[in-house]
Parts: C-alpha cells; structure tokens; sequence
C-alpha cells in the first residue's frame, strides 16, 4: 500500500520527524455519510441505559374491588381504582426496562471510522504529537501545552493510557477527553474540534481499521 506523511511535533511544537499514514484510512474521497450517522447511532444506543420503568395494572397500589355497580348508577363503569384512567391509576402502555443495542457489524464499524478520520484529516484537524510525557498533572500547565500546539476548542487526545498525568490534567476540563489508542469511536470523533494522537496511538489505529 502506498503511504503519505504526516508530521509529527513534540510537545513543545517542534518538528520531530512524521509517521506515515494510508490514504485508505485516512485520505477517503468519497465519503459516506449515513455510514457515518449509522455508527454514531449504534454508538448513542449502545449507551442508553434503557432504565425507564412505569407501572401497570397489575404493579400500583389499590385493591381490586369493583367501586359501583356496574348499572343504575348513572355514572360510568369502572372496574377498579387502579385503572389507567384514574389519577395514581396505572401507566398504559408505559416504558420497560430494555436493552437498545442492536447488531452492527465490525467491518462496518471499521469502514464508519475511516470514513469519519478521513473527514477529520480533510479539515486539518489531525495533529500528531511525539509521545504524551508531560512534567505536571495540573490542569492550567496543561492548557497552555495544548494553547502551545494550536489546539484551541475542544479536544480529544489519544494514545494516554501510558500517562496518568494527561488524564489527571483533563480531569477538570470539559472541553477535553482523554482515551486509549483503541478507544476511538466515530461519535467522539465527529464531537470534538481535534484530535490530537500521539506517534504510537495512530499508528495502532491504523493497524487496526485499515482496510
């Protein structure tokens, strides 16, 4: 397979050689966009909790006797005060504890994620860095790394399973995530402004989504 180079910076925005990336992954010129919007609904689904739970008939608290006749009252028949029509009655046809995940395809998923790093690498918004060795786990010190690479808005970093202090520093930031090498997914992707990997995450990556 042919190869294209991207650079490669150390945490101080210096030059520190490339990596060399497939144009299969990440240089895709037609891109499919519902692939793109199937994963990320796979993706929200597989995350919902599905907790919801209502009570019917037979679950809310009242007896069971019938109140009134059933004629010559002159009212409408009821059969019990638990009835779905009735204030404290039950819940018709409420939500049940379930599970939203349905089946989607690895080779699919994969496809979904080239696809989306394509999109990202069309927009320069790849940076590769050297490694994630950081001198301070503090938050502010951290920030001004990042404000030193460029990286303004949001961002999600990858390859920081190697360092506990990149994860302590975005900790308190919301505008930034922090994942594994192989913890990408097209969702947080798409989510934020950049994705800044280190040398060894990208090239996992790769290894693993190519076609």
């Amino acid at each position: 397979m042919s190869v294209f180079q991207h650079p490669v910076v150390n945490l101080e925005n210096k030059p520190a050689g490339h990596v060399d990336l497939l144009p299969e992954v990440f240089k895709l010129e037609d891109i499919n966009e519902h692939l793109i919007w199937e994963a990320v609904r796979h993706f929200l689904a597989k995350r919902r909790q599905g907790t919801a739970k209502t009570k019917d008939k037979s679950e809310v608290s009242g007896s069971g006797r019938k109140l009134w006749k059933q004629k010559g009252t002159g009212r409408a028949r009821i059969g019990s005060i638990r009835s779905t029509l009735w204030k404290g009655g039950a819940t018709a046809h409420g939500p049940h504890p379930r599970d939203y995940d349905y089946a989607f395809p690895k080779k699919a998923r994969r496809s979904a994620l080239r696809h989306a790093l394509s999109v990202k690498m069309a927009a320069g918004q790849v940076m590769v860095v050297e490694n994630w060795d950081i001198a301070s786990h503090k938050t502010k010190a951290f920030n001004a790394t990042l404000a030193n690479l460029g990286v303004a808005g949001s961002a999600l970093l990858v390859g920081v399973e190697a360092s506990e202090k990149v994860q302590l520093a975005t900790g308190n930031n919301p505008k930034l995530a922090a994942i594994e090498s192989l913890g990408v997914n097209v969702y947080e992707l798409l989510k934020y402004d950049h994705v800044v990997f280190s040398k060894d995450a990208i090239l996992a990556l790769q290894e693993v989504v190519k076609p």
